[in-house]
């Protein structure tokens, strides 16, 4: 799933295709920059805020893209090219001489912007974990002051930059909270310091992305997550699903284990 320790890894992915390098092809296949030729310019570096992936330029541009629920990034060998069958959702072509290209594939957001307004634009999004500059005090004190449900602040990029759907359901149910107890109730402390040690180990151990139970075999990965009608990894009890997060526009599934997740029902139960 597209979350902040994803987004983590494929700018670690493209450093080396990309980061020092003079683009001899630089095309962005959007409308709102379709006649935008980047070729010529240096990419100084790629950098991730939350689940935006920014990609400095040494002109004073940043190109911002978001891969949401469809995009995703793939880097060919040099001499090598896209099936013809995928060159229609192409969106970002980033090739250097006779070295490796990058293709951004369908992807929601790609923007074109200076770097500064890129800042600004992102400037309100919550402190993030996977940064060595993380804030938790500031993470903390944003879950300790919001009322609402833990799974919809979790989900909250203003709250923290970087946990997505996977990332909320499984982190209630690793600090054993019912995902419609108040944020306000929770320990907010340990929530945040939790978050930012497992997103980070699944963002830089070699085979640990998005294992939350530390176990890889096939529906054996996470706790909670994808998991409903099934028992409990840890009790046996059925694990739950809604369909939808209350107050989310995205309506995200929530699932959870009414055993080790104690707290008040959501509103419209099904599974």
């Amino acid at each position: 799933m597209p979350e902040g320790d994803t987004v983590f890894a494929l700018a670690r992915r493209l450093r080396p295709a990309l980061d020092g390098q003079r683009l001899a092809v630089g095309r962005l296949n959007v409308p709102a920059h379709a006649t935008a030729d980047l070729s010529g310019r240096t990419v100084l570096g790629h950098r991730t805020v939350g689940k935006h992936l920014l990609t400095d330029l040494d002109d004073g541009l940043t190109l911002h893209t978001h891969l949401k629920m469809t995009g995703s990034w793939t880097v060919t060998r040099p001499g090598r090219r896209l099936p013809r069958r995928v060159a229609p959702d192409v969106r970002v072509e980033l090739g250097v001489a006779d070295g490796p290209t990058a293709y951004g594939i369908t992807l929601p957001v790609v923007q074109l912007m200076t770097t500064p307004d890129a800042a600004r634009a992102l400037a309100y999004l919550g402190p993030d974990p996977l940064h060595d500059d993380f804030d938790a005090a500031l993470a903390a004190a944003n879950v300790r002051a919001d009322p609402r449900p833990v799974i919809a602040v979790l989900l909250d990029q203003r709250v923290m930059a970087g946990p997505g759907n996977l990332w909320a359901n499984e982190l209630c149910f690793l600090r054993g909270l019912g995902p419609w107890v108040p944020a306000s109730d929770v320990d907010a402390d340990r929530l945040v310091a939790l978050t930012r040690k497992t997103m980070r180990h699944s963002a830089t151990v070699p085979g640990a992305m998005q294992v939350t139970t530390g176990d890889t075999r096939p529906g054996r990965q996470h706790w909670v997550a994808g998991r409903a009608g099934k028992p409990c990894l840890r009790c046996g009890t059925t694990i739950r699903v809604v369909a939808e997060v209350p107050g989310d526009p995205e309506r995200r599934r929530t699932w959870w284990c009414p055993h080790c997740q104690p707290g008040p029902p959501p509103d419209r139960p099904r599974g």
